[in-house]
């Protein structure tokens, strides 16, 4: 019974191999959302669209930076020291979002820029609150398995990414159905103080070890 139970869990070759494919998942996602969101965002003019590209951008400087702890998991010695990098960069990520997002949105609300209803953005953001949802979960289970800080991390940005897509989704919405250009704005500084308080998470090190934690 004993062998059985431990040839139906996976290992940690078998764990990095999982999250090396998810990472590169999160990656393909992440430049089409960002591409398209920018895009859409320039077009309509919406601070919220732009943002959510720009943390799709975020998103992309943190899987590569993920895929590159995990190709390097093999070397024991430097695990740790590859997590506290792979968090720090992960951290002025999100406050270089955050800063961008503020700006903009401030600067909407006192020039009364109002976006253009947006069919595209509202069909990103619900693509993304799946896709990004799923993606956490299936990470959040990997970085368990591996022990790794980093990429749990990782699994908590992703899941920001699925809030945020939400939040835009909310302002999108409200935006096309009731002509209430300020939503755009609003929902952009929404999401600074989730933003801000992963990056903080981040650049100190802390990031939830457990599945309670997590979820």
């Amino acid at each position: 019974m004993a062998t059985a139970t431990n040839s139906s869990t996976p290992g940690r070759a078998e764990l990095v191999r999982r999250g090396q494919f998810l990472e590169y998942l999160t990656l393909a996602a992440c430049i089409v959302e960002a591409l398209l969101s920018i895009g859409a965002g320039v077009a309509a003019g919406s601070v919220a669209l732009m943002g959510f590209g720009f943390d799709s951008v975020v998103e992309v400087v943190s899987g590569g930076a993920i895929l590159w702890r995990l190709h390097k998991d093999s070397d024991i010695a430097s695990r740790h020291d590859r997590d506290g990098t792979t968090l720090q960069i992960v951290g002025w990520c999100f406050f270089a979002l955050a800063a961008y997002v503020i700006y903009e949105s401030l600067r909407s609300l006192l020039l009364h820029e109002a976006p253009a209803p947006s069919v595209l953005g509202i069909c990103i953001a619900v693509f993304s609150l799946v896709t990004m949802k799923v993606l956490s979960r299936a990470k959040r289970r990997v970085a368990q398995g591996i022990s790794s800080a980093a990429m749990s991390a990782d699994a908590q940005q992703t899941a920001l990414c699925s809030y945020l897509s939400a939040i835009l989704l909310g302002g999108l919405v409200l935006n096309a159905a009731f002509g209430w250009w300020w939503t755009d704005p609003v929902a952009g500084l929404f999401m600074v103080p989730l933003i801000a308080k992963e990056g903080f998470d981040a650049l100190r090190g802390k990031s939830c070890a457990c599945a309670e934690g997590c979820r």
